[in-house]
């Protein structure tokens, strides 16, 4: 079985019954094993297949730059410009964002192009779909802020995440434990949830919408086909969506990412 075979999802048998999309797609079987021991699935291969591209742009589009830059390189300087100058130094300042832009770099185009996938014919599964990309983004920036704070100033960083100011002393015997359960608990839960089932609802919607059309076309047929037209023009649309809700996830897990960082190397907040 060839690499192109394997990323198709397959065909729901044709029964003459409609099948709506199901959790299960986020579960598909074994494609191989690596060293006999690591299960590889379709979406699997769709997240290295999106690792190779955006490694592969990035050092298309700068290994040769020139004063006056092509078409793919403005491209490239564009993206690379907008995560710079747009999250980096807009919320660390020009220091701690030029220190933090690889991380935050590699996120937003890290979970851009792993999104694109949920839009792309013939791969119509985005690799943050499943919690182990999610997770291991959030993971990275519950790290990330809690050294940036630590290297900062270790009794500054827990003063400031603990022991908010202007709050009196008798009340920190509630706003210390919340704080706790915020900073350190609910962030990283946040973080994952919202870019992993953001992904989810868009896939399950563009998955119903295509397959009602399909059955409408080709298997209820009749008059039933202008509800195809329906479920079809419904599909297109949602997609030019799906890409703003693609590039958005992207740009809001930096930008908090970003923030946690800057709220950590704080003076006082």
């Amino acid at each position: 079985m060839n690499l192109a075979a394997t990323l198709i999802p397959r065909p729901i048998a044709g029964d003459g019954e409609f099948h709506g999309p199901s959790m299960d797609e986020f579960f598909p079987e074994t494609l191989f094993k690596v060293f006999g021991v690591i299960d590889v699935n379709r979406i699997h291969l769709i997240q290295l297949l999106s690792v190779i591209a955006v490694v592969l742009i990035l050092w298309l589009g700068t290994r040769r730059m020139t004063v006056v830059p092509g078409r793919f390189q403005s491209l490239v300087e564009m993206g690379l410009g907008f995560v710079r100058g747009g999250i980096a130094h807009d919320l660390l300042g020009r220091k701690d964002g030029d220190r933090f832009l690889p991380i935050l770099t590699t996120m937003f185009f890290m979970i851009l192009f792993m999104n694109i996938t949920g839009i792309i014919p013939f791969l119509n599964m985005p690799g943050t779909a499943i919690i182990a990309v999610p997770l291991t983004l959030a993971i990275i920036s519950y790290v990330t802020f809690i050294y940036a704070g630590m290297k900062k100033s270790p009794l500054g960083f827990w003063k400031n995440s603990l022991f908010p100011s202007g709050v009196p002393w008798p009340v920190y015997i509630i706003v210390t434990p919340l704080e706790f359960i915020s900073t350190f608990i609910i962030r990283p839960i946040t973080l994952t949830l919202r870019l992993m089932m953001n992904l989810v609802v868009g896939h399950m919607i563009l998955v119903l919408c295509f397959a009602a059309t399909q059955f409408f076309f080709f298997t209820a047929g009749g008059g039933w086909a202008l509800l195809g037209v329906g479920t079809l023009a419904f599909g297109g649309a949602f997609t030019i969506f799906e890409i703003l809700v693609v590039v958005l996830q992207a740009y809001v897990f930096t930008v908090l990412t970003a923030i946690y960082i800057q709220l950590a190397v704080a003076e006082e907040h």
